[in-house]
């Protein structure tokens, strides 16, 4: 049972270094003056167990083990300017976050082109 304790506690370490912030809010990239920071959701699961026990013929066995999965999101950009600090959305599940980046600061840059023109 101490072998299916240590798995658990291996595992939940591994998770907690996995998991966090600058997982989900991710290093910020300055384009042209704007800082664009990375948002995403990140899920995981995971589970453990072992077990000992004999069979008929007087022998002895034991086993333990435990497995996981995750997955990640892209959920939207913070952009923060001159202008101010806001946060563009990424539409659709398949989208990527670099496809995300592209278009957040083509509009950006569109915005500010309209500004000026005024």
């Amino acid at each position: 049972m101490a072998d299916v304790e240590q798995l658990v506690k291996t595992t939940l370490g591994e998770i907690e270094r996995i998991l966090s912030t600058k997982a989900v809010v991710g290093e910020p990239m300055t384009i042209e003056g704007n800082t664009i920071i990375p948002l995403v959701s990140m899920g995981f699961g995971f589970g453990g167990g072992g077990g000992s026990g004999g069979g008929k013929d007087k022998t002895e066995g034991s086993g333990a083990g435990t497995g996981g999965g995750g997955g990640v999101k892209p959920l939207g950009i913070i952009v923060v300017n001159a202008d101010g600090v806001k946060i563009e959305p990424i539409r659709g599940a398949s989208a990527a976050v670099v496809e995300a980046v592209a278009d957040g600061i083509a509009r950006m840059m569109e915005k500010r082109r309209e500004k000026k023109e005024d």
